[in-house]
């Protein structure tokens, strides 16, 4: 089984907050954050998800990749002509169609589209211990070129 893969419409959008708030659940950094520190002015990880796809939506590329009849996946991404640069900036499968290879569909999908552009290069972020997402990129042939510590505190 594939995906019909289609640029998104605004139309979408709502469904889409919701698949990556979902399918994000176990592994964003967000809830971890939250899970610490508890929501920020009273606001959870899931409204900052909310917060970051609206940016996103005016913003980037978005991919909508759709399996009987439902939308299943997600990619989003910018291009930099300046230096053919793409960056994937959010990756999302419905934990639903999760294990059906639906992310490595649209991630090439992703890739083709940012090399029509013009894009020699493609750079994205994945935390650690999401292993799943780390094995789908290095078997896409990416390279891990460097490892980042989020700090967080309170002010006092």
């Amino acid at each position: 089984m594939s995906l019909e893969i289609r640029l998104a419409k605004p139309s979408d959008y709502d469904r889409l907050e919701q698949l990556v708030v979902d399918s994000f659940e176990p592994i964003t950094m967000y809830r971890k954050i939250e899970d610490q520190f508890g929501p920020f002015n009273g606001k959870g990880w899931r409204d900052r998800w909310r917060v970051r796809m609206r940016k996103d939506f005016k913003t980037d590329i978005i991919l909508v990749g759709e399996s009987e009849g439902e939308i299943a996946a997600y990619a989003g991404g910018r291009y930099e002509d300046e230096f053919r640069l793409a960056f994937l900036n959010v990756l999302a499968v419905d934990r639903r169609f999760q294990g059906r290879g639906f992310g490595r569909e649209i991630l090439r999908t992703m890739m083709d589209y940012m090399k029509e552009q013009g894009a020699e290069h493609i750079h994205l972020d994945c935390l650690a211990d999401n292993e799943p997402a780390n094995a789908l990129y290095r078997a896409e042939g990416f390279q891990e070129t460097g490892r980042a510590i989020y700090w967080y505190a309170k002010i006092p």
